[in-house]
């Protein structure tokens, strides 16, 4: 009931988008286990090494379940949301998302070898992705000269975070 009550203020509020309000709501909550939760540091400690984190007395096995089952809750309530802005559900509506959803990831300042990384910065990353693909939609640049320039500023990240893991 109380979840139906919260559900219908959220749909009759004329202010805020939705979307924005439950946004903020999970950058909250994430960013607040990652950094002071034991939780999220076992999880920073398995994305670094594995093996270290499995000698250390972490039990890895189980903590890659919980990530992997939190990141299907996720993505099922993206799935909601997206359908929900778009009034439909097709199987190919993601289609293309996976480009821009790493390279927000690495131009926040996450790193291909793991254990590296914040919310906050994952969350900069993405308004950068956000404006670039709307500044090349206004300036009439084709589509597939787009995921060219997004692989290209990809590759750019990914050299800078190799570069900076050789220091």
């Amino acid at each position: 009931m109380l979840i139906l009550a919260f559900t219908y203020q959220l749909a009759s509020y004329k202010g805020l988008p939705n979307v924005i309000l439950v946004m903020g709501l999970l950058i909250f909550l994430y960013d607040f286990i990652t950094r002071r939760t034991v939780l999220g540091r076992r999880i920073y400690a398995l994305g670094g090494n594995a093996k270290a984190a499995r000698l250390s007395g972490i039990k890895t096995e189980r903590l890659t379940l919980i990530a992997f089952i939190n990141m299907g809750v996720l993505s099922a309530l993206a799935g909601l949301i997206f359908a929900a802005r778009l009034n439909t559900a097709t199987p190919k509506a993601g289609l293309g998302f996976e480009l821009d959803v790493i390279a927000a990831c690495f131009i926040g300042g996450a790193s291909a070898s793991g254990g590296v990384g914040k919310v906050m910065g994952a969350v900069v990353g993405a308004f950068i992705m956000g404006v670039m693909n709307n500044g090349m939609s206004i300036m009439g640049i084709g589509i597939d000269y787009q995921q060219v320039i997004k692989g290209l500023v990809l590759l750019a990240a990914v050299c800078i975070d190799v570069y900076n893991q050789k220091k």
